[in-house]
């Protein structure tokens, strides 16, 4: 049995007021190997640059501990008995959650000191049955974590918080003892209840806005919510280059027509085939949004056309650097990677025809070789943001 639904990752992070780093650390990974998901938000102890060492410390040893299937309280006993220890406390601190999700989709969590993990099963609070683990050796024998096991639903939502979230707004007169975790909870039921496709983005976007505001947008500690998202894929094709034999055209501007989902065609020739297949008109743009690049054009029934090789190009560098903060701009490239990121499954259609306007000398290889560009795209999408990417050579 293999899951049926799409897991979009995604979290949002404010750091404690006057620092420059945060002491919250979230890290996921796609084991691809096993088609399993893993995902880790660690706190440490204060703020700045030593909580950052700490959670990071704590967030990579639970990523691989887990990875290679230790048993949860083995991974807790070697996790915070490595970590150092405080000299004032005399407590090695750094909290964590851990996300294990196996190819069948059964869904493991296991939580240390961090505020309880928020399940949405569509818009409605889920509490699967959680178990105590206590700790029987080591200097934290007696401690105590939770787990659970429960197999997820389309749109289910795991939302993970830090204490800057739950305790933002403490002492204030709204939330005397903070903003807490069932308020936070409440919050997020009411945001899906509106928006039931909310994405786990935008979600962990609102959520972390709401802590700052609470904290009068100078927080008294790192903001960190990071959601796992359980749903039908969103799927994107994107065309570039012309078929091999001429006779393939039809077949590639009925993929186009018959696709379920949103298109890009990048690449004038690509453009100029689907358009004549499909009788359409290909409107050019005259605004050069970006002055790197060629604008982009307009053509019925298909979400954006572009130049080719140069857009990917400029798109495989953008994806290099690109991150939740970062803000786009509006060239094609940039519309590109926007699309890309709103989208869960990734089609490459490209077309192997050599193109005679690449064959200039003075281009640089990269230019020449379209399907070295697709595919260190596809890389970057697979390994990076956990994307499903197809490439069909036409």
């Amino acid at each position: 049995m293999t899951r049926d639904f799409f897991i979009e990752v995604n979290s949002q992070q404010r750091n404690h007021h006057g620092e420059r780093i945060c002491g919250d650390v979230f890290l996921f990974r796609n084991v691809r190997e096993e088609n399993r998901i893993i995902a880790v938000l660690s706190d440490g102890m204060g703020h700045g640059v030593k909580a950052n060492i700490l959670a990071t410390l704590t967030s990579t040893m639970a990523l691989n501990f887990t990875r290679e299937h230790k048993e949860s309280d083995r991974i807790a006993e070697i996790i915070m008995n490595t970590l150092p220890v405080c000299s004032e406390r005399k407590i090695s601190y750094s909290t964590f959650t851990i996300v294990d999700i196996e190819s069948d989709g059964r869904t493991n969590i296991l939580e240390y000191d961090n505020p309880p993990c928020i399940i949405l099963r569509g818009s409605q609070p889920f509490e699967p049955d959680w178990r105590s683990v206590v700790l029987e050796s080591g200097r934290n024998a007696g401690k105590r974590l939770r787990k659970c096991t429960f197999y997820p639903a389309k749109e289910d939502r795991i939302i993970l918080i830090s204490d800057g979230v739950a305790q933002s707004g403490m002492g204030s007169s709204s939330y005397p003892l903070g903003w807490e975790r069932d308020n936070v909870m409440q919050y997020a039921v009411n945001l899906v209840s509106g928006e039931p496709s909310l994405s786990a983005a935008v979600l962990a976007a609102k959520i972390t806005n709401m802590a700052s505001k609470n904290d009068s947008y100078e927080a008294k500690d790192d903001i960190s919510c990071a959601i796992l998202y359980f749903r039908e894929p969103r799927k994107l094709l994107l065309c570039t280059g012309p078929p091999f034999d001429e006779q393939k055209d039809t077949e590639l501007a009925n993929r186009v027509t018959e696709y379920n989902g949103k298109v890009i065609l990048s690449g004038g020739t690509t453009a100029d085939i689907v358009a004549r297949e499909l009788k359409r008109k290909i409107v050019d743009e005259l605004v050069f949004e970006d002055p790197e690049l060629p604008p982009e054009s307009f053509m019925e029934g298909v979400d954006l056309v572009t130049e080719g090789i140069l857009t990917l190009q400029k798109v495989n560098e953008l994806l290099k650097h690109y991150n939740f903060s970062v803000k786009l701009g509006k060239g094609p490239a940039d519309k590109i990677v926007k699309l890309i990121m709103e989208s869960d499954e990734i089609n490459f259609i490209v077309g192997t025809r050599i193109n005679t306007a690449h064959q200039d000398p003075t281009l640089p290889v990269d230019l020449e070789i379209r399907r070295t560009v697709v595919k260190r795209i596809a890389r970057i999408l697979e390994d990076k943001w956990l994307k499903l990417v197809s490439i069909d050579y036409i």
